[in-house]
């Protein structure tokens, strides 16, 4: 067979034009001279290559913004046919990407990899700021917004910003009270599926965070990292107004209200704001007549912790007036 007359059907889309291959990889024809070279696609917009017409094609509909895949599903509509494919994975639920360490299943091979990580323990992206390493490079992306002050995503109902997408969505339930994840125990909801699995710890005793130097242990991380500080006394977070250091950076962020003013948490009921989500919830049980704090000793409840503990110092004080009495 003559080289003009080779089929480029059977060959993989690659972006070089150095050289075109067979999808067993056995085959390699340089295409930098020769009859070949005309068989090569170049996308006009970014200069990317093709060894199919087709592939150009396809990868044109990421500039024109075509999107001539639909889901047949959900209507929803895709410019690659790969990524429809993708997609309706999410309808069917098919999950052909399986884990070999631990079964697990997923809809594409980029996620398996990303957990696979999990079990190698392997951290390729690096924060070139701080050197902190992680397994996935959207998790580095999100991280370096920490440095660089960054936080695209805007709630259009208060005006505050967040450096990720899902902390948005889940700000966006205190406007709209929505709670989607509820406690099969106890009936208790929640805005966000790891509020739920926190609250979970309170059911089954489970507290997997211990403290390296005192033993304690905790339901959540974030409240380990908290104690540590009473040991280090490290207070890495300081406010640029007036040089005030806090252990946490939420701690610091209701601070710098003090300085802008600013309230973001709203009351539908009444109108009031709010500088802390904490004084928020406080302030939303008059309006419900929720009291989530009981004293063990009469069972009377309360709004607030500080309002029980407040209330229990009245039962010490009667517990020491009968102890003086007996004793005399």
């Amino acid at each position: 067979m003559k080289v003009n007359e080779i089929k480029l059907e059977n060959l993989e889309p690659t972006e070089s034009s150095s050289s075109l291959q067979w999808s067993s990889g056995t085959f390699h024809t340089d295409t930098s001279q020769g009859p070949l070279q005309k068989d090569v696609h170049q996308c006009s917009q970014c200069g990317k290559r093709f060894s199919q017409k087709c592939n150009l094609k396809q990868h044109q509909h990421i500039h024109t913004g075509e999107k001539p895949y639909p889901c047949s599903y959900c209507g929803k509509r895709f410019s690659l046919k790969s990524t429809l494919k993708q997609h309706q994975r999410t309808h069917t639920g098919e999950k052909p990407y399986q884990c070999s360490d631990c079964g697990k299943s997923f809809t594409q091979t980029t996620h398996l990899q990303q957990h696979l990580r999990i079990h190698t323990g392997d951290k390729p992206y690096h924060c070139l700021d701080c050197g902190k390493s992680f397994s996935r490079v959207g998790t580095l992306h999100i991280h370096q917004r920490l440095h660089t002050g960054e936080r695209p995503y805007y709630c259009s109902q208060c005006g505050k910003c967040f450096s990720e997408r899902g902390t948005l969505v889940q700000h966006v339930r205190i406007h709209t009270g929505e709670k989607p994840y509820h406690c099969l125990q106890c009936g208790k909801s929640f805005v966000g599926k790891s509020n739920l699995k926190q609250h979970l710890r309170i059911h089954s005793g489970e507290k997997p965070y211990p403290c390296s130097y005192c033993g304690k242990s905790f339901t959540q991380r974030g409240n380990l990292r908290k104690h540590l500080h009473i040991h280090t006394g490290d207070k890495p977070y300081q406010c640029l107004e007036c040089g005030k250091s806090f252990t946490q950076g939420t701690d610091l962020q209701l601070h710098q209200h003090i300085h802008t003013g600013e309230k973001p948490y709203y009351c539908s009921a009444c109108g009031k704001s709010f500088t802390s989500y904490s004084n928020f919830q406080q302030h939303q049980r008059i309006h419900t007549g929720e009291k989530p704090y009981q004293c063990s000793q009469c069972g009377k409840s309360f709004r607030t912790q500080r309002n029980l503990q407040r209330h229990q110092q009245v039962h010490t004080a009667e517990n020491q007036d009968d102890s003086t009495k007996t004793d005399s």
